[in-house]
């Protein structure tokens, strides 16, 4: 008797050790995917961080090549695009030549300008725009596809992400009183700037080209 009811205890203690060391792996397994989603979670808004960072960087990057034409000021309608505008196809360089006018110059710039930002942004959108009351304004939108994932890794739903970054879409309003708004879904920037009007040399004897 003594034997059997040894036996059973033994039994029953080998039991209970196999029971907590599964509740232990759960315990174990839920805390490590805990930390996983918060870390993603970091990632995430870390990434959303830089990217806004290279959005405000691109948006100087257009306010320096304004202040570099010769007659920015004249040539505002150059710089406009809309966020529907599709991407410029070609990719090489432009006023090259020795002769380049300041509406040539902004057609370049305003192109190169919104193929750098296509490569660095997620499905990067653009608009340029003459803010109401502003007109000597440029208003700059850069909207970008930010991915966004639960603690489960899994993406989230449109309506989801679309609650997520309502805090974080921007909108304006153009000279018209339309208002630019920032696409479903996107995470936009939007910041004004301001052209400036300066002198140039105009030709190689020294005139200066100062455009009224």
């Amino acid at each position: 008797m003594l034997q059997l009811k040894a036996a059973r205890s033994t039994q029953a203690q080998g039991g209970f050790s196999l029971m907590e060391a599964l509740v232990a792996i759960v315990v174990m397994t839920l805390g490590i995917l805990g930390i996983l989603g918060v870390q993603m979670r970091t990632l995430t808004d870390t990434q959303a961080g830089v990217r806004r960072a290279q959005a405000i960087r691109f948006i100087e990057d257009l306010g320096e090549r304004l202040e570099n034409s010769p007659d920015a000021l004249n040539n505002l309608d150059a710089y406009k695009i809309a966020l529907t505008d599709a991407l410029p196809t070609d990719t090489s360089d432009c006023c090259s030549s020795a002769v380049c006018t300041p509406s040539a110059l902004a057609a370049c710039d305003i192109r190169l300008w919104r193929l750098r930002v296509d490569q660095a942004l997620p499905g990067a959108k653009m608009a340029v725009f003459a803010p109401q009351g502003g007109p000597r304004q440029l208003g700059v939108m850069i909207g970008w596809n930010e991915n966004r994932y639960n603690q489960n890794g899994q993406s989230f739903s449109a309506s989801d992400v679309s609650t997520l970054i309502a805090p974080l879409s921007v909108s304006g309003t153009d000279s018209t009183g339309a208002t630019v708004s920032c696409p479903s879904n996107f995470i936009c920037h939007l910041q004004y700037i301001q052209p400036t009007q300066r002198c140039t040399p105009g030709d190689a004897a020294g005139t200066l080209y100062c455009p009224n």
